[in-house]
C-alpha cells in the first residue's frame, strides 16, 4: 500500500493496523496509514475477562482500531479494538478497499506509460492530495465531472490518460430489474387507457424502459446505480399499474427472478 499519512493520528480516529507482537497484557501493532507503532492494552481488546490474547488476535492480522491517546512528544499511540463498532469497521475497510483500487489503477497506468509505479504515484498524490485526503475521493469526482485533473496541476497527457482510466474503473456499476406488465381491457377507450398508463409508467424515471412483447404484454427494464432508488421507482410503477384495474380491465406485474 503506497498511501501514507504524515505525522500522527488524532484521538478518536479510526485506523487500520497490523499486529506485530503479542504479549500477555498487550498487543503491539503498526498503523498502516501512518507507518507508526501503536499499542492495544488487554483491557481494550475485548469486553470481559481475557485468558489468552491469541484467541482474539494473531501476528500479521489486520485489525481496525480507535485511537485513544497520542503522546506527541514520545510518539506513543494507545489504541482500542473493542471500541470500534461494526459500522465504523465496515466503513474503514471500504475506505481502504477503494484506496487500494485507486492505487491499482495508478500501477496499471504506470505500466502503460512505462514509468516506475512509485514515481508516478508520488507525482499524482503530491498534486491531488493538496485538495483530497485520498486518491479515490478525487477519482470519484472525476467520474461525476466535478473536477478536471489538469486544474489540479497534472501534466496534460498524464491527466488525459488518468481520466480515461478512472472513468472506466470507477464508473458505478448499474443494477437491473426486469419484469413483465400484462394489460387487458374491454373499455370503449381501451387503447387510450393503455397508452396513458404506459406513458405514466415511463414518466416515473428516465431509468425505465418499456418494450411491447405482444398480446397485451410489455417488457419493463429498470436500470440504476443503486438498488434503493430502483426499488422505490418499482413500487411507484406497481401502484400505477393497480390504478388500471376496474370492472372492465385487468393488470398485473411479474418480476423476473435475478
Amino acid at each position: 500500500m503506497f498511501y501514507k499519512r504524515k505525522g500522527l493520528p488524532e484521538e478518536d480516529e479510526i485506523v487500520l493496523c497490523k499486529v506485530t507482537k503479542i504479549f500477555p497484557n498487550s498487543v503491539f501493532v503498526d498503523l498502516l496509514e501512518y507507518n507508526q507503532p501503536g499499542m492495544v492494552h488487554i483491557s481494550e481488546v475485548s469486553p470481559g475477562r481475557i485468558r489468552n490474547l491469541r484467541e482474539f488476535v494473531s501476528i500479521d492480522r489486520q485489525i481496525v482500531c480507535k485511537v485513544l491517546r497520542v503522546d506527541q512528544k514520545q510518539g506513543h499511540i494507545d489504541l482500542s479494538l473493542r471500541r470500534v463498532n461494526s459500522v465504523q469497521r465496515r466503513e474503514k475497510l471500504e475506505e481502504i478497499k477503494q484506496e487500494l483500487k485507486a492505487e491499482s489503477l495508478v500501477k496499471n497506468l504506470a505500466k502503460k506509460l512505462k514509468r516506475p509505479e512509485k514515481e508516478l504515484y508520488d507525482e499524482l498524490s503530491s498534486k491531488i492530495c493538496k485538495e483530497y485526503s485520498h486518491l479515490n475521493l478525487c477519482f470519484q469526482d472525476v467520474v461525476s465531472g466535478d473536477v478536471h485533473l489538469e486544474k489540479l496541476g497534472l501534466e496534460k497527457n498524464v491527466a488525459k490518460e488518468l481520466a480515461e482510466a478512472v472513468v472506466e474503473k470507477f464508473k458505478p456499476k448499474k443494477i437491473t430489474i426486469r419484469g413483465e406488465i400484462v394489460l387487458q381491457t374491454f373499455a370503449p377507450d381501451g387503447v387510450q387507457k393503455i397508452r396513458s398508463l404506459l406513458q405514466e409508467v415511463e414518466a416515473v424515471s428516465q431509468t425505465i424502459q418499456l418494450r411491447y412483447v405482444g398480446a397485451g404484454r410489455y417488457k419493463l427494464v429498470l436500470e440504476d446505480v443503486d438498488y434503493k432508488p430502483a426499488e422505490k421507482n418499482l413500487v411507484k410503477v406497481q401502484k400505477i399499474i393497480e390504478t388500471f384495474i376496474d370492472k372492465l380491465s385487468t393488470a398485473s406485474f411479474e418480476r423476473e427472478k435475478e
